[in-house]
């Protein structure tokens, strides 16, 4: 396996939202969620694994400029006892902020697997455009 495979394949360590970060308004657990972001002419695109956390459970707020989402997940039923745990569970929280070429009233959000997919159209006056040469008469 070459270096640039093995670079490929690994995993991200999951990152706690640092206290640092503000206040935090829950007492459990928060991870800043892995996302990608996929840019092309129309719109940008971002996937944001959420593993574990059901559609219902994921919060979406568009305010004052900044895309906003949030995510609780279930810990273990009231009536368990973990005897050993190597994962910690908690919610997910992350902050986007949103330039002026985002049409923030179309934006559209899906959720299938684990995976958030948001969909941030571009506003139509900042989409590339191509413009056409006129053939003037003389």
């Amino acid at each position: 396996m070459t270096d640039k495979e093995k670079k490929e394949l690994q995993v991200s360590e999951k990152q706690a939202i640092e206290k640092s970060d503000g206040e935090p308004t829950r007492e459990d657990l928060m991870w800043v969620p892995q996302v990608d972001i996929i840019e092309n002419k129309d719109a940008i695109t971002l996937r944001a694994d959420l593993p574990g956390v059901k559609k219902e459970n994921v919060e979406i707020d568009v305010r004052d400029g900044v895309l906003s989402l949030s995510a609780s997940l279930k810990t273990h039923p009231e009536n368990w006892q973990p005897v050993y745990s190597e994962y910690q569970i908690g919610g997910y929280g992350r902050r986007f902020s949103l330039g002026e070429q985002i049409d923030q009233t179309k934006i559209t959000a899906d959720m299938e697997n684990g995976v958030l997919t948001l969909v941030l159209p571009k506003a139509e006056e900042h989409k590339p455009r191509k413009i056409k040469i006129r053939h003037l008469q003389r």
